[in-house]
């Protein structure tokens, strides 16, 4: 049997921001984080996403969630998937919207926003803001500074209940 190989996530945290900024002009939009649903995923043309979030979206152990802006529900700035394993919130994939990608993204924040509100799931369901994901081993670094996470071993990274608690506050006023 042939041995897959570990591979972790590689969003690059662009600037924590109040929601998402719009690169170009500096405006703050708000956001919203749902649930996708099935008539959300008829929208995400896979040749647009480098996941397939149409299978992550079947996979009963896992939550997957849009990204929006308040203004503008109908359009996807990126997308979530976690699982609760009953202590912590385990980050399988994000992903920024196709033009939330590059040197001519429109908005700034989007990975952000979405790593918050992993946080505060875990928050709302009593696991202290805990969260663990896989890292790509060259962003590990970037991780660490940009989301205080800690490295643990291997690929593995947390973020623990400070720091959750500090992205929450940038993104989520209540």
């Amino acid at each position: 049997m042939k041995k897959r190989k570990e591979t972790g996530l590689d969003f690059k945290i662009d600037k924590l921001t109040n929601s998402i900024e719009n690169l170009a002009t500096g405006e703050i939009f708000d956001t919203e984080i749902v649930r996708l649903t099935e008539t959300d995923v008829k929208q995400i043309k896979r040749n647009d996403w480098q996941f397939n979030w149409h299978k992550e979206l079947k996979d009963m152990s896992k939550e997957v969630y849009k990204l929006t802006t308040v203004n503008n529900p109908t359009i996807i700035q990126g997308l979530l998937s976690i699982e609760d394993k009953q202590d912590h919130i385990f980050m399988h994939l994000i992903e920024s919207s196709k033009f939330n990608k590059g040197k001519m993204k429109v908005y700034l924040g989007v990975p952000g926003n979405l790593v918050a509100y992993a946080c505060k799931v875990s928050v709302d369901k009593g696991y202290e803001g805990f969260l663990a994901f896989d890292a790509k081993s060259a962003l590990i670094k970037h991780y660490e500074q940009t989301l205080l996470a800690t490295h643990f071993r291997g690929l593995r990274m947390f973020i623990e209940t400070s720091a959750a608690l500090k992205l929450i506050s940038q993104y989520f006023k209540s």
